[in-house]
């Protein structure tokens, strides 16, 4: 395993680094940079979390396009999908690197060191968002390139991107839990896909909603891929898919989630370790 030094600040005793807070926030900056070296020194992780999003895309656009039936052309509707589609499936990284820093011992060295134990979790977190943002780039390049337009204007445009991230992190922390619980990288990924799958492509992703059997509307108009996505779209596209509820309601599932899935990460963290 490669061994990547830390800073010497968070060798110094506790008595020299100020309020608590303070040293809460640069041991987890310091542990966010240790984890982004981490993510840069393996090329084969950075090459799937690009060309997976760009494979959809192109899928999508060019070989399912046609046959979906949408009220925007079928690019703009799908670009938001893709979004949260691909941030979604960007949070198994979360499970599978605390997983591999859990049975590998680094988590057990870190006890051992004077710093601040939501370091941690917050610093894995905040090292797949800063992930999440490169991500989001890369699909709107990708996105104008193969015909997405924004159809509000650049701030709502970034409003709904900044949903996504928020999403996004609030998921990290949810898969944090799993990754903490799993015996290995191997099987926190095993865990983490059956969860997904429903909720990704059981929404409004990638087509309306309004196609699916009447069973199954309930469940996808009312979970929170769902109202992310329409959100999303709402503050891109806007025209006929403006939706101001879907905002308010993608808000909601994201800070309420973040309220439950935070505490239960640092109460499995705190167990293990």
């Amino acid at each position: 395993m490669t061994t990547i030094a830390l800073p010497r600040a968070i060798e110094q005793p506790v008595a020299q680094k100020g309020s608590r807070f303070g040293w809460a926030i640069q041991d987890t900056l310091t542990v966010t940079w240790r984890n982004l070296l981490a993510l840069s020194r393996n090329p084969q992780t950075l090459m799937f979390s690009a060309i997976q999003p760009i494979m959809f895309t192109l899928l999508f656009v060019y070989v399912f396009g046609g046959a979906i039936k949408t009220s925007v052309p079928y690019v703009d509707f799908l670009i938001p999908g893709v979004y949260v589609q691909t941030v979604t499936f960007g949070a198994v990284a979360t499970a599978v690197g605390l997983s591999e820093d859990l049975h590998k011992g680094l988590i057990e060295r870190f006890r051992a060191l004077p710093m601040a134990r939501s370091a941690v979790l917050a610093g894995r977190t905040s090292a797949d968002l800063v992930r999440n943002v490169f991500v989001v780039i890369l699909i709107t390049i990708v996105g104008f390139a193969v015909g997405f337009r924004i159809g509000t204007n650049f701030g709502l445009f970034l409003c709904g991107a900044l949903i996504v991230l928020l999403f996004s992190y609030t998921l990290c922390w949810g898969f944090a839990t799993i990754g903490l619980s799993a015996p290995n990288a191997e099987a926190a990924q095993t865990m983490v896909f059956p969860i997904l799958f429903p909720f990704i492509f059981a929404s409004s992703a990638f087509v309306p909603v309004t196609v699916m059997p009447g069973w199954l509307q309930a469940f996808a108009k009312n979970q929170p891929v769902t109202q992310v996505v329409d959100a999303c779209r709402s503050l891109m596209t806007g025209g006929s898919l403006h939706n101001t509820g879907a905002v308010w309601a993608a808000l909601a599932w994201c800070f309420g989630l973040l309220l439950v899935l935070a505490p239960l990460a640092v109460r499995k963290y705190r167990k293990v370790a």
